[in-house]
């Protein structure tokens, strides 16, 4: 398809009927998981490893036995989906809907459209938060924009006991993001502070020495050119937005869908799970060339060998 309509249309894309054709059943939606964690048709015992393993032909109690380590397992063993009770058709709806939505989604649409509890909603979208996160041994490279924003209500708006009584950002969260203009990688982060130090230490966590960076003319980028990395800045605080190829409008429009999601779908990010959130718009924001299925397939992957409690969430 040619790739001139407008937004991502020459993705393949996955409509709502054409996913419950894909996924009329339980047994579909454990064959789709089964095919995208062991690719080859090879199931391997998710605790020993081995492939010494038996198909269960009434599935109980569950529906693989491993002959090493003698005991049963499914395909949510060993995945952040590991001691749910949801049923796997109703995960595979929930990858395609946190997905497909570009502002994210609330727990209490998925309460409603699945069918579930909210307390079941909300952890279920957090587990499934975890397989957006991107391998930190990959860092961004080539031509790199990074920019800073805040999240948080107004003081104004806080309980009086609450308010600081100062203006501007004071008391709200600070996130660090980063494009890689090549690809459209993206990387966030919540950061406790914005100086010098803190910001610099994530670009050299984050960006590969040499890349070129373009930023605006905040203080804490101060010092990227040289040594490590070519470095140039538009200035902000003079209207300056364009000077040749230096502009942050990728990251710029990166905040503008974040932003979006906190108040239109969310309308808060408590600072404790803030990261997840961020997190989530970056990865679905780096993998919108891939269409539908194969972003869910990449999702489903990212989530073998992570897991997430209830205790630990709530902690």
């Amino acid at each position: 398809m040619s790739k001139s309509g407008p937004g991502r249309s020459h993705r393949d894309g996955l409509t709502v009927l054409e996913l419950f054709e894909m996924f009329p059943d339980e047994p579909a939606a454990r064959r789709w998981f089964e095919e995208t964690r062991w690719p080859d048709g090879n199931v391997i015992c998710p605790r020993c490893d081995e492939p010494n393993v038996v198909e269960v032909k009434n599935g109980k109690p569950m529906p693989w036995y491993c002959r090493d380590c003698k005991r049963y397992f499914s395909v949510k063993i060993g995945t952040v989906m590991e001691r749910s009770h949801i049923p796997l058709r109703k995960w595979v709806v929930g990858l395609y809907l946190l997905t497909t939505s570009l502002k994210g989604v609330s727990s209490m649409k998925l309460h409603r459209d699945l069918g579930i509890t909210q307390s079941s909603a909300w952890f279920m979208s957090q587990r499934i938060r975890e397989g957006w996160e991107t391998d930190p041994q990959q860092r961004l490279t080539g031509t790199v924009e990074i920019d800073e924003s805040y999240f948080g209500g107004k003081d104004r708006n806080r309980p009086k006991h609450m308010r600081t009584g100062e203006r501007g950002v004071a008391g709200k969260a600070a996130v660090m993001g980063m494009v890689e203009r090549e690809t459209g990688q993206v990387r966030a982060m919540p950061v406790s502070r914005t100086d010098m130090n803190t910001l610099q230490d994530r670009v050299f966590a984050n960006v590969t020495p040499g890349s070129q960076i373009y930023t605006d003319d905040f203080g804490s980028y101060r010092g990227l050119d040289g040594m490590f990395y070519r470095h140039k800045s538009v200035r902000h605080s003079a209207r300056q937005y364009v000077d040749g190829m230096a502009h942050t409008n990728g990251i710029e429009s990166f905040w503008a869908m974040l932003k979006r999601g906190y108040h239109g779908t969310h309308h808060h990010f408590s600072q404790k799970h803030l990261g997840r959130y961020v997190t989530e718009f970056a990865g679905r924001q780096s993998r919108r060339d891939l269409g539908t299925e194969e972003q869910m397939r990449v999702l489903a992957r990212t989530m073998v060998g992570r897991r997430l409690t209830y205790r630990d969430l709530v902690r």
